[in-house]
């Protein structure tokens, strides 16, 4: 027994070596390394409890430079022609790839995602970046004419907007980040990326691949740091736009410190989605998939589905088929390949997720499939938890938990199940399942910005990902997130 503990400790000290290793905690201002002096930042492994890196954040002097070189990066010109500007991001795309091991191991040892994940952390966002980097060179002038006294002839022409503050959530770094990037720079936009504070060092670790690249100095810079920093750059008197990813409450104040100097913001902020068994629909078909996909990155997605509405008569039977599929959604250690849920990002995440649910059970809720904790030492774990008995008014119905948790709601005509879904302040996204007809003809009342249908497919570049409501300001991804960091100019030419 002896011999077996020795081999594997020296089994962890290797992977703690490979771990450190891969620990990148510079910023890149002006295509160089800098060592961060503002307000130190620390990173723990959620899944194990243990210090990943501990190092200081951007200080407000080093936002000022990373704008400031961003705004010179801008001006010089360099970054204007689009076949320069697609050859690059298609080298980024595939650093990207080549380095997904390098950052998927990052990923997971400040994240706890699980390592089944690494197509939607690696290969979507490299997918992305390359939809962009075709997109850069496509003409979008547009021709109108001579007007009405055949005097002058007019065309509208679109120009980059200037410097862009991208700001980045914890749960999907990569995704996230290189998309916001990915867009601006398309446009013809030099950026200045901000990391999430719970999970920098993925973002930072992009900084070598930026350099490599091939972009020219101050195009792209990015930093990490807290709120100070945050507000640093969303005031920043030559950020022209500020795109930025995370909660309501935060998305509400990044838009008043944008608005304090008129520019404008997208926001990509949370979601409460809803989907709706329609009646007859094969519960058998679906549960599986549909109970994974809010488990997944143990919840930590805006577009969960985590408000499923089923008709009344059919109670019984969801959660009958729920409770058997239940088994096969394997918490655990986030490099196991078969782990579907990994750690929640904090001890303090999980902690308010179970006083959600504990507080939703004291109200008269019930626990239909999971719940507590697994029999885990470390890390900071949740079982998924599917929670019945509530209506639409409970805060666990209304409010995004950003936790392995959905809610269960009953409804008797298909009308009353629309209405359900469309009683929220978030309109993120929305499922349907049953007849592809019906589906299709009750997509419009939906009150969000994708709706999918028996499932959908994969993220894919081309479609724009929206929020209504208080889901978010403007559009990402697709040309009408490309078209965000565009201004139309008006050219009207006299013929004399």
């Amino acid at each position: 027994m002896g011999d077996v503990r020795k081999g594997v400790s020296k089994v962890d000290e290797q992977i703690s070596s490979v771990t450190q290793s891969m620990v990148y905690t510079k910023l890149l201002i002006n295509n160089a390394d800098r060592t961060g002096e503002g307000e130190p930042l620390s990173v723990v492994n959620p899944a194990t409890e243990e210090l990943v890196a501990e190092f200081q954040g951007a200080s407000l002097a080093q936002v000022n430079e990373a704008v400031t070189c961003a705004r010179a990066a801008f001006d010089s010109g360099d970054w204007r022609n689009a076949e320069f500007r697609k050859a690059v991001l298609h080298k980024f795309a595939d650093l990207i790839e080549e380095n997904g091991d390098v950052l998927m191991e990052t990923l997971i040892s400040e994240v706890g995602t699980p390592v089944n994940l690494k197509l939607n952390h690696i290969n979507t966002p490299a997918a992305f970046v390359r939809w962009f980097a075709e997109a850069a060179t496509r003409d979008r002038s547009r021709n109108l004419g001579f007007n009405a006294t055949n005097t002058a002839v007019s065309m509208v022409a679109y120009r980059p907007v200037g410097v862009v503050a991208a700001i980045t959530a914890f749960n999907y770094p990569i995704l996230i980040g290189a998309t916001k990037i990915g867009a601006a720079l398309a446009a013809g936009c030099t950026t200045v990326l901000l990391s999430s504070p719970q999970a920098p060092l993925t973002v930072l670790l992009l900084g070598d691949l930026i350099r490599r690249a091939g972009f020219p100095p101050g195009v792209v810079n990015i930093i990490a740091g807290g709120a100070d920093v945050g507000r640093a750059l969303t005031e920043h008197p030559d950020v022209a736009k500020v795109s930025f990813t995370g909660s309501v409450n935060v998305g509400r104040r990044v838009m008043q410190q944008a608005a304090a100097g008129l520019r404008s913001v997208v926001l990509e902020l949370g979601g409460k989605s809803a989907a709706i068994m329609l009646p007859g629909v094969d519960f058998n078909k679906y549960a599986l998939s549909l109970h994974a996909r809010y488990a997944r990155n143990a919840g930590q997605g805006c577009g969960s589905p985590t408000r499923i509405l089923v008709e009344e008569s059919r109670y019984g039977e969801f959660a009958e088929i729920s409770r058997k599929v239940y088994p096969q959604i394997k918490v655990g250690n986030p490099r196991d390949p078969e782990t579907i849920v990994g750690p929640v990002i904090t001890a303090a995440q999980r902690e308010r997720i179970e006083a959600g649910v504990a507080s939703a059970v004291k109200a008269g809720a019930t626990i239909i499939a999971g719940g507590g904790r697994p029999d885990m030492s470390k890390g900071w774990f949740l079982n998924p938890a599917l929670v019945g008995g509530l209506d639409n008014q409970a805060r666990l119905a209304r409010e995004e938990i950003f936790g392995p948790v959905s809610v269960v709601l009953t409804y008797r005509t298909v009308e009353e199940a629309i209405e359900i879904a469309n009683d929220s302040e978030l309109g993120l996204k929305a499922y349907l399942f049953g007849a592809k007809d019906q589906c299709l003809k009750l997509a419009p009342e939906l009150q969000v910005g994708t709706v999918q249908i028996n499932g959908g497919s994969p993220l894919r570049p081309d479609a724009p990902m929206i929020g209504y409501k208080h889901s978010g300001v403007g559009a990402e991804w697709g040309e009408d997130g490309l078209r965000e960091f565009l201004l139309p100019q008006h050219i009207d030419c006299a013929l004399n």
